[in-house]
């Protein structure tokens, strides 16, 4: 496997930034499907190698179980991966520094047509895959429902998802009527969801009780007769959970 540590220059947020790529070295002569995995609140694009991603993919690979992937880790700070600010501008939150300015922008607009410009990607959206971690979930879930268009598979896993604006803990959003926009739950309840395939899970011991969240979130996808499994596995809000289920979260990816 190659690791490739690179940075681009985003002109949404006028700033240098990070993004981590896996790609199987047997394979980089192929053009290979795209997972976009997404970090939680307090990582960064270092959670390819912290959470081994790239050991289990490649494990999974050889043993023919999954087909072969290039994996994108771009970094999203502490963003909610939304479009906050039109400026880029860090303030002091409650739990620390959050990052406000176009994030939506930047991962849609930018990270992936770099990627598909500059590695051999299948650059369509049956081949373009979504997931996340935690904030990173909720990330993953408000793109790919938004951005059906570019993505088959969306993964949320322990995704952080508030049941109303009211629960909220960060200054992200500067009114209820942005924080709807970007909901989850709001967006499958407002919108059509078309061919998708949609991952769900948490710990039934998470901090956060985010699975009320998922459940719900299921119920109105599985109404509308869309492709959603949900899983309450065992574990809290922590890696140690992401690292006890990543194999399954590959075998929907590759599913």
């Amino acid at each position: 496997m190659k690791i490739y540590k690179i940075q681009i220059y985003s002109n949404a947020l006028s700033k240098e930034m990070n993004i981590a790529i896996y790609v199987p070295e047997e394979y980089k002569d192929v053009n290979l499907p795209v997972l976009y995995f997404l970090h939680g609140r307090t990582g960064n694009e270092n959670i390819l190698q912290q959470l081994k991603l790239d050991y289990v993919a490649s494990k999974l690979i050889k043993e023919k179980i999954i087909h072969p992937m290039i994996i994108v880790c771009p970094n999203i700070d502490n963003s909610r991966g939304i479009n906050s600010s039109i400026n880029y501008k860090e303030v002091r939150g409650k739990y620390g520094m959050v990052h406000l300015g176009l994030y939506e922008d930047y991962l849609i607009k930018e990270v992936i047509p770099y990627i598909d410009k500059n590695y051999k990607t299948i650059s369509n959206r049956e081949n373009r895959y979504i997931g996340g971690i935690s904030a990173g979930g909720y990330i993953a879930l408000h793109n790919g429902l938004r951005h059906q268009d570019l993505f088959s598979k969306i993964g949320g896993h322990m995704p952080a998802i508030d049941m109303s604006y009211a629960d909220e803990d960060e200054c992200y959003f500067e009114n209820e009527g942005i924080w709807k926009k970007y909901d989850p739950i709001s967006i499958a309840q407002s919108r059509d969801v078309n061919n998708l395939k949609i991952y769900l899970d948490d710990g039934n011991n998470d901090e956060g009780r985010f699975y009320i969240a998922c459940e719900k979130l299921y119920g109105i996808l599985k109404e509308k007769n869309v492709d959603v499994k949900f899983n309450l596995f065992e574990g809290h809000h922590n890696a140690e959970y992401i690292l006890a289920n990543l194999e399954k979260y590959f075998k929907f990816y590759n599913s």
